[in-house]
């Protein structure tokens, strides 16, 4: 899932090496996927698509096999997304996955990293990375990188492909089967389960890629993090009636239970038109369907069942979307 809060712990650990190092091994030798986050509001306007049908040339000249491009974006809607692509990748023989990010200033930062044949689809230990302020730069640049290295990718795709059935798609269709538009009974009988800063361990970590994410301080992140826990616990304690569990650390679902948590505080992050949809919601009616919000949910752990709660209440600010959520749990089931 999109969360801050795992991705920002880990954000700073991705170790950027010198743009003009040799190319991984694992980029020069077998399948890549690209992920590519476009920052809505760069310009010169480029969507995804021209991004990718520019960046695959490159990628190709460079030695590299692209097999298939996504927007990083539809991979983080949720956990269950995620792993549901990395299951394909794995059955792919995916080795490497290449992350391109446009930021909102409209610089290009291209990162290839290892595939993790696991859920978090990269690890946190190192990505090789060059930069270009503009699409044909960056370009250009991996195109040179190719000329000097001997290439055991053959057989490539002249073209980019955008594969029609997702591999993602089918997580989130059983994401939105389980979503339930209601509240949950029973709050007042069980512990509510929150997670603090970092309890998530690296499944957010492909967010960190994310075109508002990447590049921040660690100061900035520390920051972050420490406001959230403070946060927290003030809305909590002001908007919520009931026994909360505070969760520093990750845990199992039967340790959950053990200790009387039936519930947990589930936070994602994405853009608002692709979170609904991926619960089931229609978001034709949204003004502006690209912008980044939070959504708070509840997962009742024993029967698996998501409840959003009656009220679509997502909102850019996390705080302001975690108030909504837990006012509105206060109507009717």
């Amino acid at each position: 899932m999109k969360y801050i809060s795992a991705c920002c712990l880990l954000l700073f650990t991705i170790l950027s090496v010198n743009g003009q190092s040799a190319l991984p091994e694992g980029f020069l030798s077998g399948k890549s996927i690209v992920l590519i986050s476009n920052a809505p509001s760069a310009r010169p306007i480029l969507d995804w698509k021209e991004i990718a049908e520019t960046i695959h040339t490159g990628l190709l000249e460079a030695g590299g096999d692209p097999v298939a491009y996504y927007e990083l974006e539809d991979l983080t809607l949720s956990e269950e997304v995620q792993a549901a692509y990395a299951n394909s990748f794995t059955k792919r023989l995916i080795s490497t996955v290449v992350i391109l990010t446009r930021k909102a200033n409209g610089e290009f930062i291209l990162h290839i990293a290892p595939f993790s044949n696991s859920s978090s689809i990269v690890s946190s230990t190192s990505a090789w990375s060059i930069n270009g302020k503009t699409l044909a730069d960056l370009r250009d640049s991996i195109s040179q990188l190719g000329q000097n290295v001997q290439s055991q990718n053959y057989l490539v795709l002249e073209v980019p492909e955008y594969p029609d059935e997702e591999p993602g798609q089918s997580g989130a269709n059983v994401s939105a089967r389980r979503f339930i538009a209601r509240n949950p009974l029973n709050l007042d009988v069980f512990k509510l389960g929150v997670q603090l800063g970092g309890a998530l361990g690296e499944a957010g970590i492909l967010s960190a890629f994310r075109y508002d994410l990447l590049g921040k301080s660690e100061q900035a992140i520390l920051a972050e993090q420490e406001a959230e826990k403070r946060g927290l616990e003030g809305i909590f304690d002001a908007y919520y009636q009931h026994d909360v569990a505070y969760l520093s650390t990750a845990k199992t679902d039967a340790d959950l239970l053990k200790d009387r948590v039936q519930f947990l505080l589930i936070k994602v992050e994405g853009r608002e038109a692709d979170l609904m949809e991926s619960m089931g919601l229609d978001p034709s009616a949204l003004q502006d369907p690209t912008r980044i919000v939070v959504k708070y949910y509840i997962r009742l752990i024993v029967r698996d069942e998501l409840y959003l709660g009656p009220v679509w209440d997502a909102d850019p600010d996390w705080r302001k979307a975690l108030r909504g959520f837990l006012e509105n749990l206060e109507s009717k089931p």
